[in-house]
């Protein structure tokens, strides 16, 4: 069987495993995009490096100048074909994308101290030192403030749910099992 959608959407919390379930869609023929990556270019831009709290900054100030939809808009000017669409934060990138045509939102979460360890794992730069800053950072990016970051929001609106609080290997389970 064929999966039947030309965009796949991704959304989740912050080390819940977005990343790899782009990966496993980029190794099914998805090219990939990320509305992160939006940001990160316009940081670059301006000279600045592209830190947690930078970039959602950034990003909640493009929304204000542009319409909460901005970074959608500008990565589906870049898309042909099938694709993925990794880092949705605000539901009105995800109803841009469902208008679109042939379009699933798939919302990734794991527990919080198991995330925390994954983005301690990685390395990168996340504006947060302790659990307690990881979690404080994270409730930032759920506010309700149309211009900003909205992933509760997001959460709402996904089709598909997925917990990835196990192995690597039984996260790919799932995704197989789905795609």
């Amino acid at each position: 069987m064929t999966f039947p959608y030309r965009l796949i959407g991704l959304t989740g919390t912050n080390g819940a495993g977005k990343g790899e379930a782009a990966a496993f869609l980029k190794d099914k023929g998805y090219s990939y995009f990320s509305l992160s990556d939006e940001i990160r270019e316009e940081l670059g831009r301006q000279g600045l490096e592209p830190t947690r709290d930078r970039m959602i900054r950034q990003g909640n100030e493009l929304r204000s100048r542009f319409g909460p939809d901005v970074l959608a808009r500008r990565v589906m000017a870049r898309v042909e074909g099938k694709a993925v669409i990794d880092s949705i934060r605000n539901p009105q990138e995800v109803e841009f994308l469902r208008s679109q045509g042939g379009f699933v939102l798939v919302a990734v979460d794991a527990p919080v101290g198991l995330r925390y360890a994954r983005v301690l794992k990685r390395g990168r730069m996340e504006s947060a030192e302790t659990l307690e800053e990881f979690a404080a950072k994270e409730r930032e990016e759920m506010r309700h403030d149309s211009n900003c970051q909205q992933l509760q929001e997001c959460f709402g609106l996904a089709d598909i749910r997925l917990v990835n609080d196990g192995t690597l290997e039984e996260f790919r389970g799932k995704l197989e099992v789905l795609f």
